[in-house]
C-alpha cells in the first residue's frame, strides 16, 4: 500500500487517518469540497462527490491502491464510487456505521450483533434508488454496502464503527449529558437503559488505517470492548456528584446514547483479523475527566 485517496478526512477521526496514513510514508491524497485544507505532506483534490462530472475530472488519468471513503452515504454516492473507480483501485474502504444494524428488529441483550445480522450481499436495494433524504441514516448506509458489495467492481470492506467519542467531537452528543449534569438538568434515559458499544476517535482512524492495508473483504465491526449504557457515561462524567435521570415525556427524544435495545457490537472478526481493541475504560475517564488521564 503505497498510494491511498481518502474522500473526506477533513475532520475527526477522518483527519486523524490521513495523518496516520501519511507518518506511515504512504503518499496519500484527500478529495473533498476543499472547505478546510488537508494536513502538511498531504495532496489534495478539489470536488463535490455529488457532481459525478466535477469527481470525473478531479480523479482523471490517477490510480490508487486503496481508497477510504469517509463520506458514502447513499446508494447512488457507492454508485459514483463504482463508476469513477473500477478498474482504478486495487481495495476500497467505506467507513460504515453500528447504524446498519438499527433494523428494528430487537436482539436479547448480551447477544452482539455480529456482521452476519445485516448482510450486504442480499440487502434489497430498490430500482430506482432512493433519492437523498428519503433513508434514514442507517439505511442509507446499508444500500450503500449493498451497491459496493455486488458491484465486483474491486475488493470491498465496510467498517461498522461504533459510537465514536473523541475530543473533538463535532457532533455536540457527549457536552450536552455534561451540560444538563453541570446546570442540575435531568437527562433523559429510556426505562430500559440497555448498552451499546463505542470506539475511541484515535483507535477508528487506526482500524481504518489497518483495514485499508490488509487483504480481507466484507463487513468487519470496529468498536472497544466494554458496552456502555446512558448512566455509565453519566456516572463517569457526573465523577461523584449527584445527577437525576428522567423518563423522555411525550413527544421527547432520549438523550443521544440512550437506546430502547439492545446495541452492542460483536467484534471477535476483526480481532481475529488481528486486529486488537481496546476496552472504554482504558480510555473514557480520560477522555471525560482529562485531569484523570
Amino acid at each position: 500500500m503505497e498510494n491511498v485517496l481518502v474522500i473526506g478526512g477533513n475532520r475527526y477521526f477522518g483527519r486523524g487517518l490521513v495523518t496516520l496514513l501519511r507518518d506511515s510514508g504512504v503518499r496519500v491524497t484527500v478529495l473533498n469540497r476543499g472547505s478546510v485544507a488537508p494536513p502538511p505532506g498531504v495532496a489534495h483534490l478539489v470536488a463535490d462527490r455529488e457532481d459525478g462530472a466535477a469527481m470525473a475530472a478531479a480523479l482523471a488519468g490517477r490510480s490508487f491502491d486503496v481508497v477510504v471513503d469517509q463520506v458514502c452515504y447513499t446508494p447512488q454516492h457507492a454508485e459514483g464510487a463504482v463508476r469513477a473507480f473500477a478498474g482504478r483501485v486495487g481495495r476500497y474502504v467505506m467507513t460504515s456505521t453500528i447504524e446498519v444494524y438499527d433494523t428494528g428488529e430487537r436482539r436479547p441483550v448480551g447477544v452482539p450483533l455480529a456482521e452476519h445480522v445485516v448482510d450486504p450481499q442480499h440487502w434489497p436495494v430498490p430500482e430506482p434508488a432512493p433519492q437523498k433524504g428519503e433513508l434514514s441514516y442507517g439505511e442509507g448506509k446499508r444500500q450503500a454496502e449493498a451497491v459496493l458489495t455486488r458491484s465486483g467492481a474491486f475488493p470491498f470492506v465496510s467498517v461498522r464503527a461504533g459510537h465514536v467519542l473523541g475530543v473533538d467531537d463535532f457532533t455536540g452528543r457527549l457536552a450536552s449529558y455534561r451540560e444538563r449534569i453541570a446546570a442540575g438538568l435531568p437527562v433523559a434515559v429510556h426505562p430500559e437503559n440497555l448498552p451499546s458499544s463505542y470506539t475511541h476517535d484515535a483507535e477508528m482512524a487506526d482500524v481504518l488505517c489497518w483495514a485499508a492495508g490488509a487483504d480481507f473483504t466484507g463487513p468487519v465491526n470496529a468498536c472497544s470492548h466494554g458496552e456502555l449504557t446512558a448512566t455509565d457515561l453519566c456516572d463517569l462524567l457526573a465523577d461523584g456528584r449527584p445527577y437525576r435521570t428522567a423518563v423522555p415525556v411525550s413527544g421527547e427524544e432520549a438523550s443521544p446514547f440512550s437506546f430502547d435495545r439492545y446495541y452492542g457490537m460483536d467484534n471477535s472478526r476483526a480481532e481475529q483479523l488481528g486486529y486488537t481493541f481496546s476496552h472504554t475504560r482504558d480510555w473514557l475517564p480520560g477522555l471525560l475527566l482529562p485531569s484523570h488521564g
